[in-house]
């Protein structure tokens, strides 16, 4: 038996618009809400859960760090990391991250997703609990392994990116899509909120278990040897999740748009979904065949019909992607330092080092629990309602609203009374970031580009992005030093301060808005229908203007 009603009714509409579809794709457009779909929200979104743990526990310790390796007896502050170094720990796994993100996602296509779903996760678990066990008798010894395992950390959170996503969207139905894939890239808001959690425990315990006297009152005193011991527990902790999620990944199916429209195997396409479906679906593989021979849809992605027909679209992913985590990225790595720029954590001096890590992780915490998690499900709920676009140029436009709110008026921030103000308006920075562009970069590329390239291209969309995000990191590092020398941390040369650095980040936010009408809508349309994978050549040839514009 095959499914009637609900079949009946896409194929028509299929129709008009293309010229084949096969039966299985119109079944997984529209299947209703099954268990399936969460267990894949799970299963994906607990890969993103890790990324974001294992990418922003690094920035609650690394002033820890600087005080266990970097000490200089008679110094006024606790040692910090030099620049070099500090550049390397925050900025490794964005490196390794760009790489994977492009390497995994070319694999993706070539290979399929499930064979290398499987690969990136492993990565992850040895590589979080590797780095907790970096070794060496020097802080250079330490610091070096640090980074070499972060960087590998960094490839296999690098190849989550695309996979999770082509594997989401492809599973889903057209109606709930957007919000499957941003439930699955939500998981990162939680991720961001365990590791300010777990920080927070760790430290609570270490500090009453081995009290210290502040750094001014007793310098060397102040940072405990067992300190070693908790950043090593704070940074493994992301190998836990990843590990608990492996089985469960590898038993999931391959996606059927991979198996039948790039593998050409519409038997196993439409065994694998009529077992996950609990509906028969009919193997059609004449029509597979049909399709294969179509002309009109084999080019590559390095050829004049892909330019034409999804060049803009690549480019305003990308480029969209670029500019958002520039902002989005060197807020959150550097908040520590903005918080204690404006006076809500307290000068180093005056804490102990575990101190010191709880009341930055306490900060951080706040700001996940209060804009960072409702932003990420915000777009959840309203994504398949208002649009992508919308979402997108919003959020884009209230970042840069904010972001010159914060800035030209800074010094007002400072003041003490304030600081709460200046907070809230951070926190309303990266709540529109997740109701806005850091969810939706993540979800249209994996949307809008044919099956065959589809993992490759959101690769390269999210590649673009993590070379953002490491010029938010590294560019922030530096620029939003004091422009004052004296007040400069030190080893750093002087910077344009913190306000520049946000009028500066204004303006990117601002140039994103610009560029997201590069991006075409997707809302309750198929993923066939998008890319135009089914249309014949003369539909393709009569639309390649009109998809140029779009």
């Amino acid at each position: 038996m095959l499914i009637k009603r609900p079949l009946t009714k896409v194929k028509q509409i299929s129709n008009n618009m293309a010229k084949e579809q096969l039966e299985v794709l119109n079944a997984l457009d529209v299947a209703k809400t099954q268990l399936y779909h969460l267990t894949a929200i799970v299963v994906a979104g607990m890969g993103f859960f890790t990324d974001a743990y294992d990418l922003f526990c690094i920035s609650l310790v690394t002033k820890l760090l600087g005080r266990i390796y970097y000490h200089r007896d008679g110094a006024t502050k606790p040692g910090t990391l030099p620049p070099n170094v500090s550049a390397a720990v925050n900025g490794v796994a964005f490196c390794g991250t760009l790489a994977g993100q492009l390497f995994f996602g070319w694999l993706g296509d070539k290979l399929g997703r499930k064979k290398v779903y499987g690969m990136t996760l492993m990565l992850m678990v040895l590589c979080s609990i590797a780095s907790g066990l970096s070794f060496g008798h020097t802080p250079k010894g330490v610091m070096t392994t640090l980074c070499f395992f972060r960087f590998w950390l960094g490839f296999g959170i690098g190849g989550d990116y695309p996979l999770s996503a082509t594997i989401m969207s492809e599973y889903a139905n057209k109606k709930t899509r957007g919000a499957f894939i941003a439930a699955v890239f939500a998981m990162q808001g939680f991720g961001i909120l365990c590791g300010g959690m777990v920080a927070i425990i760790i430290s609570a315990l270490f500090k009453a278990g081995y009290p210290a006297p502040a750094y001014k009152v007793n310098a060397s005193a102040s940072t405990v040897p067992e300190a070693d011991l908790a950043w090593r527990l704070i940074v493994m902790f992301g190998a836990l999740p990843a590990g608990l999620t492996y089985y469960w990944r590898m038993k999931m199916p391959e996606t059927a748009r991979y198996t039948a429209l790039v593998a050409k195997n519409a038997k196993q396409a439409a065994s694998d979904m009529s077992r996950v479906l609990q509906v028969e679906i009919e193997a059609e593989q004449e029509k597979v065949e049909k399709l294969a021979q179509e002309k009109g849809n084999d080019f590559g992605l390095f050829t004049i019909q892909f330019l034409r027909r999804h060049g803009l679209h690549l480019l305003g992913t990308t480029t969209t992607w670029f500019l958002l985590d520039i902002a989005f990225y060197s807020q959150n790595l550097f908040q520590k330092d903005i918080f204690s720029a404006i006076g809500w954590i307290p000068p180093p001096e005056t804490m102990n080092a575990m101190e010191e890590v709880y009341k930055i992780a306490r900060a951080q915490t706040l700001i996940a629990l209060c804009s960072t998690v409702p932003g990420y499900w915000f777009t959840v709920v309203f994504i398949d309602k208002i649009g992508r676009f919308a979402i997108q140029l919003m959020g884009f436009f209230f970042m840069t609203a904010f972001m010159f709110a914060l800035a030209i008026p800074y010094d007002h921030w400072t003041h003490k009374d304030n600081r709460i103000g200046f907070v809230i308006m951070y926190s309303l920075t990266f709540f529109f970031a997740n109701f806005g562009p850091n969810a939706t970069t993540f979800v249209v590329p994996a949307e809008i580009f044919p099956a065959r390239l589809r993992s490759t291209c959101h690769g390269i969309s999210a590649a673009a992005g993590k070379a953002g995000a490491m010029v938010g990191a590294f560019g922030f590092l530096y620029a939003a030093q004091s422009n004052d020398p004296k007040k400069a941390d030190a080893g750093y040369p002087p910077g344009i301060g913190v306000r520049k650095s946000l009028i500066v980040l204004g303006f990117i936010n601002f140039f994103g808005m610009l560029l997201t009408l590069l991006v075409p809508e997707s809302k309750g349309k198929s993923l066939e229908e998008m890319s135009k994978e089914n249309e014949d050549n003369n539909n393709n040839n009569n639309n390649n203007r009109s998809n140029i514009i779009l």
